[in-house]
């Protein structure tokens, strides 16, 4: 049996060891997961964009925002753009609710990395983020938003 396991770095270790010891594989990869309750992640599994290389941890705190393409979804961090095999609501599920923002139907930001936020007449807002990234709160989350940032 394989699991993905999303807890605490500070629990990891201990966790991963015991399940090992009972023949469980942790693999960052899989369908299953074991996390923490009431607790966000600390860090997600990602792979290079490019290539089908092996998992890496970022830390969520280097995410700038993440955003859906289809089947592929990119992690854009402050030293790269990665990819995650996991869709965009399961991802609101294991960060805080508080730092992390969902804008469209295709796009989460870390409201620690917006720089700017441009009104249009629409019921739109367009965010440029601190790598200068320029992406839309759309009409569907425009409300949320605004309650949200406090506007």
């Amino acid at each position: 049996m394989k699991i993905r396991l999303v807890v605490s770095r500070e629990r990891y270790e201990e966790i991963a060891r015991e399940l090992k010891e009972k023949g469980i594989e942790i693999d960052d990869s899989a369908d299953l997961m074991i996390s923490e309750a009431l607790k966000s992640a600390d860090f997600l599994s990602v792979r290079e964009a490019k290539e089908e290389g092996e998992r890496r941890h970022v830390p969520v705190e280097d995410i700038i925002c993440i955003e859906s393409f289809g089947h592929t979804v990119e992690v854009r961090c402050t030293d790269g753009v990665y990819q995650t095999t996991d869709r965009l609501y399961q991802l609101m599920m294991l960060l805080d609710q508080k730092q992390f923002i969902r804008i469209s139907n295709s796009v989460i930001v870390n409201r620690k990395q917006i720089q700017h936020i441009s009104p249009t007449f629409s019921q739109k807002f367009i965010l440029t983020l601190k790598d200068g990234t320029r992406v839309d709160v759309t009409r569907s989350y425009y409300n949320e938003f605004k309650r949200i940032i406090g506007i």
